[in-house]
């Protein structure tokens, strides 16, 4: 593959992802679509519009002290253009001068691979590199792709057609995102729902993320110029057996081991409906037994920060920004502390039982 890239484009893409991988700091992940967040907004009584969401957001990018916490931010399309009421300035640059690097999510919707008794493949590969020449343009200095599988040991899924698929749509994505200048985070993500075992799970994830870094070299993407998004490797949340927070962060560290290249700087890990305290304990626990990874290893969430901060608007008709904003950096303060691995939570915390 011939490499396409000058050395200033290179160190740009490697400067981004660096600052995303910053040490003790991770990323808010506040890119869901209009209708995903209104489903959110619906939970807890509150209006679905665009102002409303815009608000909201604005309430996550200028919370007092979220920058000591925060690297990166993840937008929807809809955020990118929208402005802060404080500044009147566009919300990439909110967050470009408070040292939180501005980001985009470019895909689209989930399509059925016929034949795979239900593997999907994630759309929106068409035109994306007009879509990345004009998110650069509006602030955004990196994208984020997710491409979810779901295990299910009984239908053989994810089946090798579905991660090839996914796998070789995540390379493509990320070759087109460097050639617009936007540093590509890949997020093969691997549900926590099922039956399957942990062992099945370590199994089943070397499988993808393997695939994974091979289609990314084969296309030649620039590896220090990538960050990847992983799930928790964890049993499906309905497995009966129980494993310890230890035995889960031994679990992550040795797929890491398996094919994850020296060369990327950081994985910032989703919460994928685990709880704040569940995520923060595995996170914690795995850089608390990392031993010599090179990597930085952090966070990317978004229900386990935003739900309890959007429970505190239940029964009171309109967003609570100032009650939400205080929890919000809380939470935040946790979430770097597991980065580090320096949170002890409570006895059991991180655990999986059922």
């Amino acid at each position: 593959m011939r490499n396409f890239l000058t050395a200033e484009q290179k160190a740009a893409l490697e400067e981004t992802a660096a600052a995303v991988a910053a040490p003790g700091k991770g990323i808010t992940a506040c890119d869901e679509s209009a209708g995903t967040i209104g489903k959110r907004f619906e939970a807890v009584g509150i209006e679905n519009s665009e102002e409303n969401r815009r608000k909201y957001r604005q309430m996550l990018f200028e919370a007092d002290g979220c920058e000591n916490y925060l690297s990166a931010a993840i937008l929807d399309p809809e955020t990118l253009y929208q402005k802060s009421d404080t500044s009147g300035k566009l919300f990439p640059e909110v967050l470009t001068e408070k040292g939180i690097v501005p980001g985009i999510k470019p895909h689209l919707k989930i399509y059925t691979l016929p034949g795979t008794d239900g593997d999907t493949v994630m759309q929106g590969l068409d035109s994306l590199n007009v879509r990345c020449k004009e998110y650069y343009e509006g602030g955004a200095r990196f994208a984020k792709w997710r491409s979810p599988l779901v295990i299910d040991m009984s239908k053989g899924c994810p089946t090798n057609l579905a991660i090839k698929a996914n796998m070789q749509d995540l390379a493509r994505y990320a070759l087109i995102c460097q050639s617009e200048g936007l540093m590509p985070i890949v997020e093969p993500d691997v549900s926590l729902t099922g039956t399957h075992t942990l062992e099945e799970a370590i199994d089943v994830n070397i499988r993808v993320q393997s695939e994974l870094f091979k289609a990314m070299v084969d296309h030649g993407v620039y590896m220090a110029g990538s960050t990847l998004k992983p799930n928790i490797i964890n049993a499906g949340r309905d497995c009966p057996t129980s494993y310890s927070v230890e035995e889960i962060a031994a679990a992550n560290i040795f797929v890491l081991e398996q094919s994850f290249p020296v060369a990327m700087k950081g994985a910032n890990y989703l919460s994928g409906g685990q709880s704040l305290e569940d995520a923060a304990a595995r996170l914690s626990a795995i850089n608390k037994n990392k031993g010599n990874g090179p990597w930085n290893l952090s966070f990317s969430w978004s229900q386990a920060i935003q739900l309890p901060v959007l429970a505190l608007c239940k029964g009171k008709g309109e967003l609570q920004l100032e009650e939400m904003s205080k929890l919000y950096v809380d939470e935040l303060k946790i979430a770097s502390a597991a980065a580090k691995g320096e949170w002890d939570g409570k006895a059991g915390d991180g655990d999986h039982s059922i």
